[in-house]
């Protein structure tokens, strides 16, 4: 008898903080692979983090980093009968100028650090440098600029893309870090961006079918 594939959109199962993304939604699409969708409404984010677990109780693994504009997210090949929880956050925060490997530095910046939660741009990362470092790896360093970042984010525009998207992740207080490169991403364009986390949404939670 053929595998009966059923979509199921899941509503809200509980709540995390005090969430926001009230169209957060997650659909069983077949027994293995979650899609996750939520609405473009806040034009102040720089993006959100895409989020998940299998103990309510326990900390998140983090699927992606994704760009503003985007709005869905699959999580693929899932482990069968089993529960997950979901969540997703945004994050805000100041840029760099972009910058290309062994192309010049961003500006310099003196001073003391600045909060971003105050909006100034002044608290972008200062003096942002892409130099090739050996086994096919790009280095970047940085002066820090902001007081209260939660991270820095790498962000890339390949040639020929419309717009930049988050690629590596780093903790607060760093000034430096290292990503292989891929096909594809010679003649990359690069900046850094000083983030913070907004609320979470809701936390969603299914379970996963059998597979085969």
């Amino acid at each position: 008898m053929p595998r009966k594939l059923a979509a199921v959109l899941l509503a809200v199962a509980f709540v995390s903080g005090c969430g926001e993304e009230p169209g957060f939604t997650a659909t069983l699409t077949d027994p293995v692979n979650v899609d996750l969708s939520w609405p473009d409404d806040d034009p102040s984010a720089a993006g959100r983090i895409v989020e998940y677990t299998t103990d309510p109780q326990g900390e998140y693994t983090i699927l992606q980093f994704v760009p503003p504009r985007q709005t869905s997210y699959r999580h693929p090949d899932l482990m069968p009968e089993t529960r997950f929880y979901y969540r997703i956050r945004p994050f805000y925060g100041a840029a760099s100028d972009a910058v290309t490997v062994s192309g010049p530095a961003t500006p310099a910046a003196a001073g003391p650090t600045v909060p971003l939660r105050t909006g100034d741009r002044s608290a972008a990362p200062a003096s942002f440098r892409a130099e090739p470092a050996p086994e096919e790896m790009v280095r970047f360093s940085w002066t820090d600029r902001s007081s209260d970042e939660d991270g820095f984010l790498v962000e890339i525009k390949k040639p020929g893309a419309a717009e930049f998207v988050p690629i590596e992740v780093t903790d607060p207080g760093t000034t430096s870090a290292g990503l292989a490169t891929m096909p594809g991403e010679e003649g990359a364009s690069y900046r850094l961006r000083a983030f913070y986390y907004g609320p979470a949404s809701p936390v969603l939670d299914l379970v996963s079918g059998k597979d085969g």
